[in-house]
Protein backbone atom coordinates (compact mmCIF):
# COMPACT_ATOMS: atom_id res chain seq x y z
CA UNK A 1 0.00 0.00 0.00
CA UNK A 2 1.67 3.40 -0.90
CA UNK A 3 1.59 6.41 1.40
CA UNK A 4 -0.88 7.95 -0.94
CA UNK A 5 -3.17 4.96 -0.72
CA UNK A 6 -2.29 5.23 3.04
CA UNK A 7 -3.33 9.34 2.61
CA UNK A 8 -6.45 8.12 1.63
CA UNK A 9 -7.28 5.58 4.26
CA UNK A 10 -6.40 7.89 7.55
CA UNK A 11 -8.91 10.75 5.67
CA UNK A 12 -11.79 8.12 4.88
CA UNK A 13 -11.23 7.93 8.81
CA UNK A 14 -10.79 11.70 10.08
CA UNK A 15 -11.85 13.59 7.29
CA UNK A 16 -12.78 16.27 6.53
CA UNK A 17 -14.96 15.62 3.22
CA UNK A 18 -13.27 17.77 0.68
CA UNK A 19 -9.73 16.36 1.12
CA UNK A 20 -11.17 12.78 1.60
CA UNK A 21 -12.93 13.52 -2.07
CA UNK A 22 -9.85 15.37 -3.45
CA UNK A 23 -6.92 12.72 -2.50
CA UNK A 24 -9.62 9.54 -3.18
CA UNK A 25 -9.80 11.68 -7.26
CA UNK A 26 -5.79 11.57 -7.02
CA UNK A 27 -4.77 8.04 -5.57
CA UNK A 28 -7.90 6.53 -8.32
CA UNK A 29 -5.76 8.88 -11.16
CA UNK A 30 -9.26 10.12 -12.25
CA UNK A 31 -9.70 13.55 -13.63
CA UNK A 32 -13.25 15.65 -13.08
CA UNK A 33 -15.15 15.04 -17.05
CA UNK A 34 -14.04 11.29 -16.26
CA UNK A 35 -15.96 11.26 -13.20
CA UNK A 36 -18.90 13.01 -14.58
CA UNK A 37 -18.76 10.39 -17.25
CA UNK A 38 -19.43 7.60 -14.78
CA UNK A 39 -21.81 9.30 -12.75
CA UNK A 40 -24.15 9.82 -16.10
CA UNK A 41 -23.52 5.98 -17.00
CA UNK A 42 -25.24 5.30 -13.52
CA UNK A 43 -27.73 7.46 -14.06
CA UNK A 44 -26.02 10.66 -12.09
CA UNK A 45 -26.16 14.37 -13.19
CA UNK A 46 -24.06 16.50 -11.83
CA UNK A 47 -21.57 19.43 -12.84
CA UNK A 48 -18.15 19.68 -13.09
CA UNK A 49 -18.11 23.05 -11.58
CA UNK A 50 -20.05 21.07 -8.55
CA UNK A 51 -17.82 18.28 -8.34
CA UNK A 52 -14.19 20.77 -8.56
CA UNK A 53 -16.54 22.98 -5.28
CA UNK A 54 -16.77 19.78 -3.17
CA UNK A 55 -13.37 19.11 -3.71
CA UNK A 56 -12.09 22.35 -2.86
CA UNK A 57 -14.36 22.79 0.10
CA UNK A 58 -16.13 25.57 -1.61
CA UNK A 59 -19.38 23.82 -1.06
CA UNK A 60 -21.04 21.29 -0.11
CA UNK A 61 -23.39 18.75 -1.19
CA UNK A 62 -26.87 18.62 0.45
CA UNK A 63 -29.94 18.35 -1.53
CA UNK A 64 -30.95 15.15 -2.05
CA UNK A 65 -30.22 14.71 -5.58
CA UNK A 66 -26.30 15.43 -4.65
CA UNK A 67 -26.19 13.07 -1.93
CA UNK A 68 -27.32 10.66 -4.25
CA UNK A 69 -24.31 11.72 -6.21
CA UNK A 70 -21.77 11.31 -3.33
CA UNK A 71 -23.61 8.14 -2.82
CA UNK A 72 -22.47 7.05 -6.66
CA UNK A 73 -18.67 8.48 -6.35
CA UNK A 74 -17.98 5.63 -3.80
CA UNK A 75 -18.90 3.50 -6.23
CA UNK A 76 -16.69 5.19 -9.11
CA UNK A 77 -14.24 5.71 -6.74
CA UNK A 78 -14.13 2.19 -4.88
CA UNK A 79 -14.47 3.28 -1.64
CA UNK A 80 -16.48 2.03 1.28
CA UNK A 81 -20.08 2.53 1.02
CA UNK A 82 -21.38 5.70 2.93
CA UNK A 83 -17.46 6.77 3.77
CA UNK A 84 -18.31 9.85 2.18
CA UNK A 85 -21.66 10.20 3.38
CA UNK A 86 -20.44 9.72 6.67
CA UNK A 87 -17.95 12.58 6.42
CA UNK A 88 -20.34 14.89 5.45
CA UNK A 89 -22.29 14.26 8.34
CA UNK A 90 -19.72 14.86 10.51
CA UNK A 91 -18.48 18.12 9.09
CA UNK A 92 -21.53 19.36 9.55
CA UNK A 93 -21.96 18.55 13.11
CA UNK A 94 -18.13 19.89 13.79
CA UNK A 95 -18.89 23.47 12.11
CA UNK A 96 -22.34 24.11 13.60
CA UNK A 97 -20.53 23.73 17.05
CA UNK A 98 -17.20 25.71 15.89
CA UNK A 99 -17.24 27.76 12.83
CA UNK A 100 -18.28 30.93 12.57
CA UNK A 101 -21.53 31.89 9.99
CA UNK A 102 -20.83 34.64 8.35
CA UNK A 103 -23.36 37.56 9.46
CA UNK A 104 -26.01 37.74 6.97
CA UNK A 105 -29.59 37.70 9.25
CA UNK A 106 -31.48 39.95 10.49
CA UNK A 107 -35.01 41.62 10.39
CA UNK A 108 -37.34 38.32 11.59
CA UNK A 109 -35.04 36.07 10.19
CA UNK A 110 -35.89 33.32 12.90
CA UNK A 111 -39.39 33.37 11.95
CA UNK A 112 -38.84 32.48 8.04
CA UNK A 113 -35.74 29.97 9.00
CA UNK A 114 -37.74 27.81 7.27
CA UNK A 115 -37.60 29.49 4.09
CA UNK A 116 -34.17 30.75 4.45
CA UNK A 117 -32.45 27.13 4.84
CA UNK A 118 -34.64 25.72 1.97
CA UNK A 119 -33.55 28.56 -0.59
CA UNK A 120 -29.67 27.84 1.09
CA UNK A 121 -30.02 24.08 0.42
CA UNK A 122 -31.40 24.50 -3.20
CA UNK A 123 -27.91 26.72 -3.75
CA UNK A 124 -25.95 23.91 -1.66
CA UNK A 125 -24.44 26.41 0.24
CA UNK A 126 -23.50 25.66 3.89
CA UNK A 127 -24.42 28.06 6.89
CA UNK A 128 -21.01 29.02 6.81
CA UNK A 129 -20.30 30.81 3.87
CA UNK A 130 -16.34 30.77 4.28
CA UNK A 131 -15.84 34.68 5.86
CA UNK A 132 -16.94 36.54 8.37
CA UNK A 133 -17.55 40.88 8.47
CA UNK A 134 -14.56 43.14 8.77
CA UNK A 135 -16.93 46.16 8.18
CA UNK A 136 -20.38 46.69 6.79
CA UNK A 137 -21.61 50.31 6.21
CA UNK A 138 -25.22 49.81 5.03
CA UNK A 139 -27.88 52.62 4.16
CA UNK A 140 -31.49 52.24 4.05
CA UNK A 141 -34.08 54.51 2.20
CA UNK A 142 -37.34 54.96 3.24
CA UNK A 143 -40.02 56.38 0.72
CA UNK A 144 -42.42 59.13 0.43
CA UNK A 145 -44.97 56.25 0.78
CA UNK A 146 -42.92 55.29 4.32
CA UNK A 147 -41.92 51.72 2.13
CA UNK A 148 -38.36 50.75 2.18
CA UNK A 149 -37.73 51.68 -1.05
CA UNK A 150 -34.11 50.33 -1.13
CA UNK A 151 -30.85 49.74 0.77
CA UNK A 152 -27.27 49.76 -0.32
CA UNK A 153 -24.42 47.75 1.64
CA UNK A 154 -20.72 48.18 1.26
CA UNK A 155 -18.75 45.02 2.78
CA UNK A 156 -15.46 44.37 4.00
CA UNK A 157 -14.92 40.49 4.69
CA UNK A 158 -11.87 38.33 5.44
CA UNK A 159 -12.28 34.27 4.66
CA UNK A 160 -11.07 31.86 6.98
CA UNK A 161 -10.73 29.15 4.61
CA UNK A 162 -9.42 28.73 0.95
CA UNK A 163 -11.61 28.54 -2.35
CA UNK A 164 -14.14 31.21 -0.72
CA UNK A 165 -14.96 33.04 -4.19
CA UNK A 166 -18.69 34.41 -3.46
CA UNK A 167 -21.41 35.63 -0.61
CA UNK A 168 -25.04 35.02 0.16
CA UNK A 169 -26.79 38.45 0.30
CA UNK A 170 -30.37 37.80 2.12
CA UNK A 171 -33.17 40.49 1.83
CA UNK A 172 -36.35 40.33 3.99
CA UNK A 173 -38.71 42.88 3.15
CA UNK A 174 -41.24 44.39 5.17
CA UNK A 175 -44.92 42.54 5.31
CA UNK A 176 -46.54 42.33 1.89
CA UNK A 177 -43.04 42.72 0.18
CA UNK A 178 -43.10 41.02 -3.37
CA UNK A 179 -39.69 39.39 -3.56
CA UNK A 180 -40.30 38.70 -7.02
CA UNK A 181 -39.97 41.67 -7.74
CA UNK A 182 -36.96 42.68 -5.76
CA UNK A 183 -34.12 43.81 -7.89
CA UNK A 184 -30.57 43.23 -6.81
CA UNK A 185 -27.62 45.10 -7.57
CA UNK A 186 -24.11 44.11 -7.61
CA UNK A 187 -21.96 47.27 -7.61
CA UNK A 188 -18.55 47.18 -6.64
CA UNK A 189 -15.86 44.08 -7.09
CA UNK A 190 -18.55 41.46 -7.42
CA UNK A 191 -21.47 40.57 -9.81
CA UNK A 192 -24.96 38.78 -9.45
CA UNK A 193 -25.28 35.57 -9.21
CA UNK A 194 -28.50 32.95 -8.70
CA UNK A 195 -31.21 34.29 -7.01
CA UNK A 196 -33.81 32.21 -4.96
CA UNK A 197 -36.89 33.89 -3.37
CA UNK A 198 -39.73 32.71 -1.17
CA UNK A 199 -43.18 34.62 -1.83
CA UNK A 200 -44.65 33.40 1.53
CA UNK A 201 -42.03 35.44 3.56
CA UNK A 202 -40.99 37.97 1.67
CA UNK A 203 -36.89 36.48 1.78
CA UNK A 204 -35.07 37.05 -1.51
CA UNK A 205 -31.38 35.53 -1.55
CA UNK A 206 -28.86 36.55 -3.62
CA UNK A 207 -25.26 35.10 -4.87
CA UNK A 208 -22.80 37.54 -5.29
CA UNK A 209 -19.84 36.44 -7.07
CA UNK A 210 -16.41 38.11 -6.05
CA UNK A 211 -14.03 38.45 -9.20
CA UNK A 212 -11.06 36.46 -7.69
CA UNK A 213 -10.95 33.45 -5.35
CA UNK A 214 -9.85 34.00 -1.83
CA UNK A 215 -7.52 31.93 0.45
CA UNK A 216 -7.85 31.96 4.12
CA UNK A 217 -6.93 35.68 5.53
CA UNK A 218 -7.98 37.37 2.02
CA UNK A 219 -9.74 40.26 3.02
CA UNK A 220 -12.78 41.90 -0.08
CA UNK A 221 -14.45 44.88 -0.10
CA UNK A 222 -17.46 44.93 -2.32
CA UNK A 223 -20.96 46.44 -2.60
CA UNK A 224 -24.34 45.53 -3.52
CA UNK A 225 -28.02 47.05 -2.98
CA UNK A 226 -31.66 45.55 -3.22
CA UNK A 227 -34.10 47.96 -4.78
CA UNK A 228 -37.66 47.31 -2.91
CA UNK A 229 -40.50 49.28 -2.82
CA UNK A 230 -43.09 46.42 -2.58
CA UNK A 231 -44.42 46.32 0.64
CA UNK A 232 -46.47 48.69 3.13
CA UNK A 233 -45.19 51.18 5.68
CA UNK A 234 -41.46 50.42 7.20
CA UNK A 235 -41.16 50.41 10.89
CA UNK A 236 -37.88 49.48 11.88
CA UNK A 237 -34.50 47.82 10.22
CA UNK A 238 -33.32 45.21 11.72
CA UNK A 239 -30.07 43.10 11.35
CA UNK A 240 -28.48 40.30 13.58
CA UNK A 241 -24.61 38.52 14.28
CA UNK A 242 -24.18 35.50 15.33
CA UNK A 243 -20.57 36.20 16.04
CA UNK A 244 -18.56 38.97 17.69
CA UNK A 245 -16.03 41.22 15.99
CA UNK A 246 -15.94 43.90 13.36
CA UNK A 247 -17.72 47.13 12.67
CA UNK A 248 -21.17 47.98 11.99
CA UNK A 249 -22.99 51.49 10.13
CA UNK A 250 -26.50 51.33 10.33
CA UNK A 251 -28.27 54.67 8.58
CA UNK A 252 -32.15 54.90 7.88
CA UNK A 253 -32.46 57.84 5.20
CA UNK A 254 -36.54 59.16 5.28
CA UNK A 255 -38.29 61.16 2.55
CA UNK A 256 -39.03 64.44 3.13
CA UNK A 257 -42.62 63.65 2.51
CA UNK A 258 -42.43 61.41 5.47
CA UNK A 259 -40.69 62.05 8.21
CA UNK A 260 -41.33 59.39 11.86
CA UNK A 261 -42.29 61.09 14.80
CA UNK A 262 -39.17 59.97 16.80
CA UNK A 263 -36.38 57.12 16.07
CA UNK A 264 -34.51 54.95 18.74
CA UNK A 265 -31.86 52.51 18.52
CA UNK A 266 -32.34 49.18 20.34
CA UNK A 267 -30.44 45.75 20.70
CA UNK A 268 -31.51 42.24 21.42
CA UNK A 269 -30.20 38.74 22.62
CA UNK A 270 -32.15 37.05 20.01
CA UNK A 271 -35.90 37.57 18.65
CA UNK A 272 -38.76 37.21 20.95
CA UNK A 273 -35.60 38.63 23.90
CA UNK A 274 -36.91 41.79 24.97
CA UNK A 275 -35.64 44.94 23.45
CA UNK A 276 -32.74 46.98 25.09
CA UNK A 277 -30.01 49.56 24.74
CA UNK A 278 -32.82 51.78 24.03
CA UNK A 279 -31.67 55.66 23.17
CA UNK A 280 -33.10 58.51 21.15
CA UNK A 281 -31.55 59.41 17.56
CA UNK A 282 -32.06 63.24 16.40
CA UNK A 283 -33.13 63.10 12.94
CA UNK A 284 -30.51 65.16 10.21
CA UNK A 285 -32.41 68.69 10.05
CA UNK A 286 -30.62 68.47 6.02
CA UNK A 287 -30.10 65.03 5.29
CA UNK A 288 -33.35 63.62 7.07
CA UNK A 289 -30.83 60.65 8.34
CA UNK A 290 -30.22 58.88 11.46
CA UNK A 291 -27.32 56.56 12.00
CA UNK A 292 -25.85 53.81 14.95
CA UNK A 293 -21.79 52.78 15.06
CA UNK A 294 -21.26 49.47 16.95
CA UNK A 295 -16.83 49.45 16.63
CA UNK A 296 -17.64 45.28 17.80
CA UNK A 297 -20.63 44.37 17.23
CA UNK A 298 -21.74 40.96 19.80
CA UNK A 299 -23.76 38.11 19.31
CA UNK A 300 -27.46 39.03 19.29
CA UNK A 301 -29.52 41.73 17.01
CA UNK A 302 -28.89 45.49 16.47
CA UNK A 303 -31.85 48.09 14.79
CA UNK A 304 -33.52 50.98 14.08
CA UNK A 305 -37.52 51.29 15.16
CA UNK A 306 -39.46 54.63 14.15
CA UNK A 307 -42.96 56.32 14.79
CA UNK A 308 -45.13 57.49 12.38
CA UNK A 309 -47.00 61.02 13.27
Amino acid sequence: MSHTEADLLRLLHTGPFHLALRTALAVRGLPLQRVQHHLAHRGVKVGVTSLSYWQQGARRPQRPESLKAVRALEEVLQLPGNSLLRLLAEDAVARAGAERPAARSYRSLVEASGSVEELLAELETPTDGGLHTVGHHERVRIGAGRELVGRESQHVVRAHRDGVDRYLAIHHGDPGCDPSRVAVRAVENCRTGRVRWHAGTGVLVAELLFDVRLRAGDTYLFSYGFEDGTAGPSREYVRGFSFAGGQYVLQVRFDEAALPLRCRRFAQASTGAPRGGRAELTLSGRHRTVHVVEQGVRPGILGIDWDWT
